[in-house]
């Protein structure tokens, strides 16, 4: 399931073996040639021992930037996946359009991209 949602919802490329259990995807291309990436590993733990509720987590929301231009486009897709999408102001950044789906796990995952309006009025 989170592989779904971060490869086919997200757009995230895999670029792991294909034999290999964990799953490495890119989600952004660092400046020295070493990707940004999210790395899927099986949890050794039954899905019930897991904790799914965010108060008992150490790891509060991950936050993936996208241009503006696939905003609505992500945001639509995660929403026709029947996934609650939550919007808001961003509390601390000027600019940005952001919003908060949760992946199968139970982990956050904000997307945050320019605001257009922002971007062209200047």
């Amino acid at each position: 399931a989170a592989l779904h949602f971060y490869r086919d919802l997200f757009g995230l490329e895999v670029f792991s073996p294909p034999g290999l259990p964990n799953k490495f995807l890119r989600a952004g291309e660092g400046g020295d040639g070493v990707p940004e990436m999210i790395v899927l590993v099986p949890h050794p733990l039954s899905a019930t021992e897991f904790p799914r509720e965010k108060a008992r987590r150490v790891l509060h929301h991950l936050a993936f930037r996208i241009d503006a231009t696939e905003y609505e486009e992500l945001q639509a897709r995660f929403a026709a996946e029947g996934l609650q999408v939550r919007s808001g102001i961003h509390p601390v950044l000027k600019g940005v359009r952001t919003f908060y789906v949760d992946d199968p796990d139970g982990n956050e995952c904000e997307v945050i991209s320019p605001d257009r309006s922002t971007a062209v009025a200047q």
